[in-house]
């Protein structure tokens, strides 16, 4: 059993058993133990690859992305560049390059990085450290907005803890994580039957209450409609609301049981658009989305980039750029990052329709 896998076990045999949204808070964050508190899990060396490490060009286009809203807000100055759970800081890094092509948006911006780990706010700093700007760190998503605000998170939402109801035959019980007669984290359910939860579904049927994700959406959906801006949310979902069990657990690249290396293993959630969606129109925000990354990264022009970077790349460079780009947008399978990754945009409701969302542009869809 891993180090915090001990104490979980002795937290539970004092306090009984655990809800699943504070089992992933304790194995994300715990303070001593927490997968994200000690280690850099991303890379080819790491437990998972996000699109940023695939390939600098959708950096590029989410830092093109974010000029061109910027000009659509009327190129307030200064206003904030942030990003939440920056990761190594690589898409912050190629958002501030590609950014540079567009007169007075560097110049206008600061950036702020919502991260509470101190070993990747190190990797942050050191990547950023020639990008010539001074990145501040907070702890805390309301600590970094303040005024006109654009807003990241790529692959955030799917890290935030959510809770889980089963449907029994006496109703909505809670799943909660316990202990098995041989001292092995097992999932059980509550005693009890909630008896708020009247929702129609089959018998056996996952309902998934991600309250961190909303409040998160309705945060940010919230300053962008009061403050003038945008939020935009890239990550793993169904864009409709559906029943299921979405907690998985990454290491080395590979699916393990989430219960089986608390703290050393990724845990992660499927994202509700839907409900997303919900939370920041409900908050004031204009709704974008949510559209398949395929989509979106195509209407920014991701084939036209992959043609110009090629141009005056060697064979070996051109052949990289053109498989990372291929990665990014494949759909041939519902798994597959262009099918599986959704975009969705929280907005100023002031603001026009955002780049990336006006899909008619896309060749597929053009009349013929």
């Amino acid at each position: 059993m891993t180090p915090l896998g001990q104490e979980l076990a002795r937290l539970i045999r004092d306090e009984g058993p655990l809800s699943v949204s504070r089992y992933m808070a304790l194995a994300l964050g715990h303070p001593r133990h927490g997968y994200y508190m000690k280690q850099d899990p991303f890379g080819a060396a790491g437990d998972f690859t996000t699109a940023p490490e695939i390939s600098q060009i959708f950096g590029e286009l989410i830092g093109l992305w974010a000029a061109t809203a910027w000009r659509m807000m009327g190129e307030p100055a200064p206003f904030r560049l942030v990003e939440l759970g920056p990761g190594r800081g690589t898409l912050m890094q190629d958002m501030l390059r590609a950014g540079k092509v567009v007169s007075g948006f560097r110049e206008a911006l600061t950036v702020h990085m919502v991260e509470t780990s101190p070993v990747l706010r190190e990797r942050q700093r050191a990547t950023l450290a020639a990008s010539g700007m001074a990145p501040v760190w907070h702890e805390r998503i309301e600590d970094a907005l303040d005024g006109p605000a654009l807003i990241v998170a790529n692959e955030f939402l799917d890290a935030l803890p959510l809770d889980q109801f089963v449907l029994t035959p006496e109703g909505w019980r809670e799943r909660l994580v316990g202990l098995d007669g041989e001292g092995r984290f097992a999932f059980g359910l509550s005693a009890e039957p909630e008896g708020r939860m009247a929702r129609a579904a089959p018998q056996g049927a996952v309902l998934e209450q991600p309250l961190a994700a909303l409040e998160t959406v309705a945060t940010v959906a919230r300053h962008v409609a009061a403050e003038g801006g945008a939020g935009l949310f890239i990550d793993y979902g169904a864009v409709q609301t559906g029943f299921g069990d979405t907690l998985q657990a990454m290491r080395q690249h590979g699916f393990v049981d989430p219960l089986a290396e608390p703290g050393d293993a990724d845990l992660t959630v499927h994202v509700d658009f839907e409900r997303m969606a919900q939370a920041g129109r409900a908050a004031g925000a204009a709704v974008h989305g949510a559209v398949r990354q395929r989509d979106f990264l195509l209407a920014l022009g991701l084939e036209q980039r992959v043609a110009a970077l090629s141009r005056r790349a060697v064979p070996e460079q051109a052949a990289r750029l053109a498989a990372g780009a291929s990665r990014l947008v494949a759909a041939d399978r519902g798994t597959d990052m262009g099918q599986l990754f959704k975009v969705l945009a929280l907005a100023d409701p002031r603001l026009p329709l955002l780049p990336g969302f006006d899909l008619h542009r896309l060749p597929e869809q053009a009349a013929p």
